[in-house]
């Protein structure tokens, strides 16, 4: 059975190493966050680095998740102390499952906060595809997907929760996906 990638990306206003408190209260609700969704029903895995850094996203070592990428538009730097993004990329059971995880509770709430931290750059901030159940998607997949879908769109390759499709490339809408006025 098929399983969702996702992939999400943001600039961040200052480094992840800036020692501001607004910068540590990010970094410290997407560790509570990544706790509370790694138990939601439907979240299957995330690419976590394979010594635990968090620190380090372009040196760590991803293990079967390749090398850490970013999209092309990614400017800032590129180094621990200058490391200025957040990306995720994760496997899910299918769509509803991740919905209720990232528009529910902890997430949600931090979700109502990222124009604190993030820099509004014009890009789509998160793109799904289906992989193989044996598949693991690479950080190169994702940053793939989201630029096709920054350029051509939605499609069967690369969408949004608003514009999603099946395994099969069927266009789908689930009930209530993306909160009205909120650009999925």
């Amino acid at each position: 059975m098929p399983q969702l990638a996702l992939y999400t990306f943001g600039v961040l206003k200052s480094p992840l190493a800036d020692p501001r408190p607004l910068t540590r209260e990010f970094y410290d609700i997407g560790a509570a966050v990544y706790r509370k969704i790694s138990r939601h029903p439907g979240y299957l895995a995330h690419a976590e680095a394979a010594d635990g850094d968090q620190g380090e996203l372009f040196g760590a070592d991803w293990g079967a998740w390749g090398e850490f990428a970013v999209p092309a538009w990614y400017g800032k730097g590129r180094t621990v102390e200058t490391t200025a993004l957040a990306a995720t990329l994760s496997l899910w059971t299918d769509l509803r499952p991740a919905f209720d995880a990232i528009y529910t509770g902890l997430h949600r709430e931090a979700l109502n906060r990222r124009y604190d931290w993030f820099e509004r750059t014009g890009h789509p901030n998160h793109v799904f595809w289906w992989v193989a159940d044996d598949v693991i998607p690479t950080w190169q997949d994702g940053v793939s997907r989201l630029e096709h879908l920054h350029a051509h769109g939605p499609a069967p390759h690369a969408f949004t929760f608003h514009h999603a499709f099946t395994p099969d490339g069927t266009p789908t809408r689930t009930k209530a996906t993306g909160p009205k006025g909120d650009p999925s």
